[in-house]
């Protein structure tokens, strides 16, 4: 009688316990926690634009525009100067681009995030209704598993943030604005803007697909109407095909990373992409890309940590995912594969690129050089995480610690990197 009360009371507290207050439900859903993956790209691209904000002045930008811009003298500017009430206009353009550029890269880090919450939320629902998460999970308790929420509500909380995410990428990132184009010494009836329809020549048809895109893959990443997944491969799901890696390494590296510099060549330093201008051919687009170079390279390892921070999640699932035909990496290729992965990842993605930049500039012994190895001072973080991943034999829940582990380490290595591209430019 007594151990019938004490085990009936003893449930009563744990189901108590259990049941936290609807704004923690909503915050483990959203998981906020992984914000970082979509944060850090965005501080790393606002570092390289500052920096190609410091080369564009200190060659000049007409000697730096590719032929498909307008002349960025200070003639240019002449009305920006007035309406912000600075100075000479030749003391003042570098101000004004970093006054412009601020508001961009917020506004596309408010996008990215966005975005993740969107992708995190409907993966809340769609590995809950596939079976994927159970009362088995080794991972972090999951909203809708447990109950807290109905699967209809995580997919109207998923709905509302692409909502939030599609108007930011339609009022801020997408339209080229009449300022734009005067800013540029163009005028919506200038004969350098193309004759073609007037809706292309203010709205950028990049950026759109990337909005797009990006919406789509945050409900394709686990599901949808036709679960993008099982493709293989049943039906189509990114994180069920196995191509959860790829996607993560494209849009939380490549285009977070790229995203602000981007949006700085088209929207303020008069870098028109080639359709906006009379100048379509190839020389212009290579132009164009030769700007985005640096931001490209650096993408690189920003998008390789993002995935290892996937490849560490996939291992730890694997035997669950693999009875609800979640066909990670992981899962296609095993235990030994995913650890390769994550060593590949790590060492000679994310490292190995630093010393290959460091490599490239110190051929003249300049002290510029010696900035691309500052990230290499995360990497006392990462050891503990190579051990236990790639070297060690944790699975199930003690993988849970360096999923966190690796996440952290990503946030150094772009904040090291955005100091050391910073650091750079002062000795430019």
């Amino acid at each position: 009688m007594t151990m019938a009360k004490s085990s009936s009371s003893s449930a009563a507290a744990a189901e108590a316990e259990a049941i936290p207050s609807k704004f923690q439900v909503w915050k483990l859903a959203a998981r906020p926690h992984t914000l970082t993956a979509s944060i850090v790209p965005v501080i790393v691209g606002y570092a390289l634009t500052l920096q190609l904000i410091r080369d564009e002045y200190d060659v000049g930008a007409a000697g730096t525009s590719s032929s498909s811009s307008a002349s960025t003298s200070c003639s240019t500017y002449a009305n920006l100067d007035d309406e912000m009430g600075v100075g000479s206009c030749q003391l003042n353009q570098h101000q004004n681009h970093h006054l412009l550029i601020l508001p961009l890269a917020i506004q596309f880090a408010i996008f990215a995030m966005l975005i993740q919450i969107s992708t995190n939320l409907h993966n809340d629902y769609a590995d809950f209704v596939k079976g994927a998460d159970t009362n088995e999970r080794v991972g972090q308790a999951r909203a809708t598993q447990r109950g807290w929420l109905t699967p209809m509500e995580t997919c109207r909380g998923c709905a509302l943030c692409m909502v939030g995410a599609l108007l930011v990428g339609i009022v801020y990132l997408i339209p080229m604005s009449d300022d734009a184009y005067a800013r540029c010494g163009f005028s919506s009836g200038d004969a350098s803007v193309e004759d073609g329809s007037r809706w292309w020549h203010y709205n950028d048809p990049i950026m759109i697909f990337i909005v797009l895109s990006s919406l789509f893959n945050a409900v394709a990443y686990t599901g949808g109407p036709f679960p993008l997944g099982y493709i293989g491969l049943g039906n189509l799901s990114i994180g069920y095909s196995g191509l959860g890696d790829l996607f993560v390494f494209l849009y939380f590296g490549i285009v977070a990373t790229v995203g602000v510099p981007y949006l700085y060549l088209t929207k303020i330093s008069c870098h028109f992409l080639p359709f906006h201008t009379n100048n379509n051919g190839q020389a212009a687009w290579r132009s164009f890309l030769q700007l985005l170079h640096p931001a490209l390279l650096h993408s690189t390892p920003v998008g390789c940590l993002a995935t290892a921070i996937i490849v560490v999640n996939n291992l730890r699932d694997r035997h669950t995912d693999v009875h609800a035909g979640k066909r990670t990496m992981a899962v296609r290729f095993g235990e030994t594969f995913a650890k390769i992965e994550y060593f590949v990842l790590v060492v000679v993605g994310t490292y190995g690129f630093c010393i290959c930049q460091f490599m490239e500039r110190n051929t003249d012994s300049s002290t510029e050089a010696w900035t691309t190895l500052l990230p290499v001072l995360s990497f006392p973080m990462a050891i503990p995480q190579l051990k236990a991943v790639a070297f060690g034999g944790k699975d199930g829940q003690d993988l849970n610690v360096h999923v966190g582990g690796t996440a952290k380490l990503q946030v150094m290595y772009c904040l090291l990197t955005a100091l050391g591209l910073a650091a750079a430019s002062s000795y430019r």
